[in-house]
C-alpha cells in the first residue's frame, strides 16, 4: 500500500484516517485476511512529527508487517493492492528522487551545516559554529581607527567562514554528498566560496537564497533548497536518459518489455528504467524457482509448478534487484517504448 500521509491541513489526522479506511475496504475486497489488515492498523498514519507533505509505503502478508517506509512526497496516486509479490515502485521512485546533500547557512557570526543521507528525514550530522563576535560589525570612526576596525571585522569573518568550510567538507564526505546548498549573508557566502574553491568538497556546490537569521530567512532557505534539489535530481535523470538514447544506437541499451525481460533473465542489465505510470502494463508470468525468468505467455513456464501471474512492474523490479541492477525513473514525457528500458552491462 502507498498512502498520502501529508500533514499540511489542520484536519490531517482525519483525512489520513479516511484514506486508510477506503484502502482497508479495498484490500478486504481483494481478499486480504483480517490478521494482515490488523497488522497494518497498528502502523498506518505516517510520521506525526514531520509537518507538510509526506507519504508512506506499507507491505504486509500472512498477518505480519513486512516493511514500513516514509516517503518524502505523497504518492501521485494512492494504491492498495493484494498481489503475489510486493509492488514497491512508488517507494523505489521516491528513493530514486533523493540525493545525499548538505545544507549550509552562513552569516557574519558563523554557520549552520546539516548533512542529509539520501531520503533521510533528519540530518546525520549537524554543526553550528558561532565563532567570535568581537569587532564583528564595522563602525564609523576616524580614518586610521576605521581601517583598523575593518581589518578586524574582515579577519573575524574570514576565520568564521574558514571553520564553516572545514565543517562543510567533513559533512559532505560523511554522506558522500551529491549537492551542497549554500545560502546566507552575501559577504559571508563570498568568503565561504573562496575557501570551498581553494579546497573543494565532495559534491556540486549550488548557491541558493535564504539564511539563518530568523524564521523568514529559514523558510526562504527551505523553499530554495527544495527547488534546487528538484533541479539537481531532474538534471541527473536527464543525463541517464540521454546516455540511454546514445547507447541504443550502439546496441548497449534496450527498450520495451519483451527485450528488457530477456536481458534481465540473462543477467545483462546494469540499470532498469521505468516510467511511473504503469497503467498500460500487461501481466507477466514468473517463477518462484528463478525470479529473473519472466514470460508473456503461460506456456513459457508450463512445466513450472511455482509459476504465477502478476503485473509487469513489480516483476521487472524483482528481477532487476536480484540481478544487481540499478534503477532510474523515466521522467515524463516517457521517451522509451512502453516506458521500459535498460542499460546493459559491458
Amino acid at each position: 500500500m502507498h498512502l498520502d500521509t501529508s500533514r499540511s491541513a489542520h484536519d490531517a489526522d482525519k483525512q489520513i484516517e479516511l484514506r486508510w479506511r477506503a484502502a482497508r475496504r479495498s484490500l478486504a475486497g481483494q481478499g486480504a485476511d483480517e490478521e494482515t489488515l490488523a497488522a497494518l492498523d497498528q502502523v498506518v498514519g505516517g510520521v506525526a512529527e514531520v509537518p507538510g507533505p509526506q507519504g508512506e509505503a506499507l507491505f504486509a502478508s500472512a498477518g505480519k508487517l513486512l516493511g514500513a517506509f516514509t516517503l518524502t512526497e505523497p504518492p501521485a496516486a494512492g494504491s492498495a493492492r493484494v498481489l503475489p509479490v510486493p509492488d514497491p515502485l512508488g517507494l523505489v521512485i521516491d528513493r530514486d528522487h533523493q540525493l545525499p546533500h548538505v545544507v549550509v547557512a552562513v552569516d557574519r557570526e558563523g554557520g549552520d551545516v546539516d548533512a542529509y543521507p539520501a531520503a533521510a528525514l533528519e540530518p546525520s550530522l549537524q554543526r553550528s559554529f558561532h565563532g567570535s563576535t568581537l569587532h564583528i560589525s564595522r563602525v564609523r570612526a576616524g580614518a586610521e581607527a576605521q581601517a583598523s576596525f575593518h581589518r578586524r571585522a574582515v579577519n573575524v569573518w574570514a576565520e568564521n567562514t574558514r571553520q564553516a568550510a572545514a565543517d562543510v567538507r567533513e559533512a559532505a564526505a560523511g554522506v558522500d554528498a551529491a549537492v551542497i546548498l549554500v545560502a546566507g549573508d552575501p559577504k559571508a557566502v563570498g568568503l565561504l566560496r573562496e575557501h570551498l574553491t581553494a579546497q573543494p568538497p565532495v559534491g556540486d556546490v549550488v548557491y541558493v537564497d535564504g539564511g539563518r537569521t530568523d524564521a523568514s530567512a529559514r523558510a526562504g532557505l527551505r523553499a530554495s533548497v527544495d527547488m534546487a534539489m528538484r533541479d539537481a535530481m531532474t538534471a541527473r535523470h536527464r543525463h541517464v536518459l540521454d546516455a540511454m538514447e546514445d547507447e541504443l544506437a550502439g546496441g548497449r541499451a534496450l527498450q520495451g518489455i519483451p527485450a528488457v525481460k530477456e536481458a534481465l533473465a540473462q543477467g545483462r542489465v546494469d540499470t532498469l528504467l521505468l516510467a511511473a505510470d504503469r497503467s498500460g502494463d500487461p501481466d507477466l508470468y514468473a517463477s518462484r524457482r528463478d525470479p529473473r525468468v519472466l514470460g508473456t505467455d503461460p506456456a513459457a513456464l508450463a512445466d513450472d509448478p511455482t509459476a504465477f501471474r502478476a503485473p509487469a512492474a513489480p516483476l521487472l523490479l524483482r528481477a532487476a534487484a536480484l540481478g544487481g541492477a540499478a534503477f532510474t525513473e523515466i521522467l515524463p514525457p516517457a521517451r522509451a517504448t512502453d516506458g521500459v528500458a535498460a542499460l546493459l552491462r559491458y
